[in-house]
């Protein structure tokens, strides 16, 4: 019995000295491969915590370095990219899984050509469709991935593309292991790439306690050295007051998305600390074009026209937002400042419905998402003010609140008239805000939730793509620009800025642009 006790007393003496970081998050995850998903909250706790990729951004900057890859060259014509891969980086040791070899080339092969090839056995696993891959119009540019050596791959483009350095530093081309899934697809589990991860980042998965927990422990064989934290918990708690309090509870280290109506009190109190910056994001009410009478674009203008955003930014946003008229915000390389965001003009919108054909006005459904994120701390707040401004011009809003999960599964498939989003930059690449939310191929890959497809539009984002020249590409997407804001798919709302709430005790972490977050280079003091 002494003995016993002893061993009981070394253990609780051992997990009180282990540094744990537990983060108050505002959503479960999706899953953990996040190919198949798009979350930010889903982010954080798969391409984050557990994988890597090629490349990455240094956290809290748009800046690239390498990662998985130590090194690469680019073809004079811009077609091929090999990439030289770092020898003896080891996969994550599991109780489902523990690996015979390090990271190969086999394994990027996979982790592409299974998004990318519908002959690949894996393709059919993301039911959905594989979102950013289709998103990103990945099929038609890669035409294959071919493994050199072990430690060399090399990706064969159809054409050159600007941006795809910065397009494999995304979450959607994190590295998995293939040795893992040839495992599971002999013993036909392939459902838990999903459910039971294995990646090469600084955190390892133990487990998960849907709408409760998810749990990770520090990667020891970490290529770029075992992290200062011991262990990784997210904390669900849906609602930003509640994360706060727990904050300051001392239950939470930090707290995601602090509401601004909290920011003050949080800089008052003395064990607190409040990290912001600017997010590459734009808050929007999207517009379902194939719906009518949506689909007339005087309807569209006429939204857009009677919506007041300096007063979305200072009633929801407590003036940390800036009203917006662009897709992306004035962060953004080849932002158009030539355009202010669009101020409201009732008699205007009422002009645009009478030449449409609906003095009378209509009605529509507004699809909301429940709880709020970094992007929007009030979403139905956000609804009523836009229900307010629309009814003047003769809109009826019904105001329909929807789990994020479900909202997002049913505006992929087009059920809306319109629903409230946000979209923040993955890559710092102005192309990552046009291409998969106004792109003609991603209406049926599901981001392009407007539905809009304008064939001229397109064709300077193809343009934009394959310019080498940085002049040349601000000045199709300033145009394409310009077409946007005549067709009206969105109606733009705010750009926000960025917030997280720690305690004193945590040091290292940023405010990211893309509203990630990353705990590798985090400590508690």
């Amino acid at each position: 019995m002494t003995r016993w006790l002893a061993v009981l007393a070394l253990a609780v003496a051992t997990s009180a000295s282990a540094k744990t970081l537990t983060v108050c998050t505002e959503a479960n995850p999706d899953g953990f491969d996040y190919s198949l998903f798009h979350a930010n909250s889903t982010a954080d706790a798969s391409s984050e915590a557990l994988y890597n990729r090629l490349v990455e951004f240094e956290p809290g900057t748009t800046r690239l370095v390498p990662a998985l890859a130590e090194r690469w060259e680019i073809s004079p014509d811009g077609r091929s990219y090999t990439f030289h891969l770092r020898p003896g980086v080891a996969f994550h040791t599991t109780p489902w899984f523990r690996p015979t070899r390090p990271l190969q080339a086999q394994d990027v092969v996979y982790s592409v050509m299974r998004q990318i090839d519908p002959r690949h056995p894996w393709h059919g696993q993301a039911r959905p469709g594989w979102y950013y891959a289709s998103a990103m119009q990945l099929a038609g540019l890669v035409q294959r991935v071919v493994a050199v050596d072990e430690l060399t791959v090399r990706f064969e483009l159809t054409r050159p593309e600007a941006p795809f350095l910065a397009n494999l530093a995304m979450g959607f081309l994190s590295v998995l292991s293939a040795e893992y899934a040839q495992q599971l697809e002999a013993a036909g589990r392939l459902a838990d790439m999903n459910l039971k991860p294995v990646g090469t980042g600084p955190f390892v998965f133990r487990s998960h306690v849907k709408d409760a927990v998810v749990r990770y422990d520090a990667n020891p064989t970490y290529f770029r050295g075992r992290v200062a934290l011991d262990k990784l918990i997210f904390s669900i708690s849906p609602d930003p007051a509640a994360r706060l309090q727990r904050l300051k509870a001392g239950e939470c280290d930090v707290a995601l998305y602090p509401v601004p109506q909290s920011w003050d009190d949080i800089r008052r109190d003395t064990r607190l600390k409040l990290l912001t910056g600017p997010g590459l994001v734009t808050t929007f009410a999207a517009l379902n074009v194939t719906h009518k009478p949506l689909d007339d674009r005087r309807v569209r203008q006429a939204l857009v026209l009677a919506t007041d955003r300096p007063a979305v930014a200072r009633a929801i946003y407590s003036g940390a937002a800036a009203p917006a008229g662009n897709p992306y915000p004035p962060s953004q390389w080849s932002y158009d400042e030539s355009a202010a965001p669009p101020r409201q003009d009732l008699a205007k919108a009422r002009e645009l419905l009478r030449a449409a054909g609906v003095a009378d006005g209509f009605a529509l459904k507004l699809w909301i998402r429940a709880g709020a994120g970094a992007t929007n701390p009030n979403p139905r707040a956000t609804a009523e003010l836009l229900q307010a401004d629309w009814g003047r011009i003769g809109v009826k809003v019904d105001v329909v609140t929807l789990e994020f999960g479900e909202l997002l599964k049913r505006t992929r498939a087009g059920e809306h008239d319109a629903t409230l989003l946000a979209w923040a930059s993955d890559n710092g690449d102005p192309d990552n805000f046009l291409t998969p939310n106004f792109g003609c191929a991603a209406v049926a890959g599901g981001s392009n939730v407007s539905r809009w497809c304008r064939p001229e539009f397109d064709a300077l984002l193809a343009e934009a793509r394959q310019a080498a020249e940085a002049p040349r590409r601000d000045a199709l997407y300033r145009r394409a620009q310009a077409l946007y804001r005549e067709d009206a798919p969105w109606v733009p709302l705010v750009y926000p800025t960025y917030a997280i709430a720690t305690s004193q005790r945590v040091v290292g972490l940023t405010v990211s642009p893309f509203g990630l977050n990353n705990y590798a280079k985090v400590d508690l003091r």
